[in-house]
């Protein structure tokens, strides 16, 4: 059974930094897509960033394009999303996906199948 455990939120002042991290168990990371997306209260979830399967193709959305780095660690079966110049608007509930395959896809709704319990970032001063 494919399972994903995210970690890493906090709270941090405008203009700082995070990083979440994204565990994978019951898959290797060459076998599956990983997806990161966010949901703040009462707005409808959005895709952040995504990796394929072999690592070599990433995408962002509009949003977090220059300050939000999508990477993995196959060692640990992990991937990253490396934050930076937070903003108050990037408040949210942040949740990685995955789905057997090569493809990753940040579109909305979210076609993955296996979702993480989600780590909370708060970006305020």
């Amino acid at each position: 059974q494919l399972q994903l455990v995210e970690s890493g939120g906090g709270w941090v002042q405008p203009g700082g930094s995070l990083r979440l991290s994204c565990v994978v168990s019951g898959a290797t990371l060459d076998d599956v897509a990983i997806g990161w997306f966010r949901q703040a209260p009462g707005k409808e979830r959005e895709g952040v960033s995504c990796i394929t399967s072999s690592g070599g193709s990433t995408r962002y959305a509009d949003s977090v394009k220059g300050r939000f780095t999508i990477s993995r660690d196959n060692a640990k079966n992990t991937v990253y999303l490396q934050t930076s110049n937070l903003k108050p608007e990037d408040t949210a509930s942040y949740y990685c996906a995955a789905n057997p395959g090569f493809w990753c896809t940040i579109v909305v709704p979210p076609e993955y199948d296996y979702w993480g319990q989600g780590t909370q970032v708060t970006v305020s001063s």
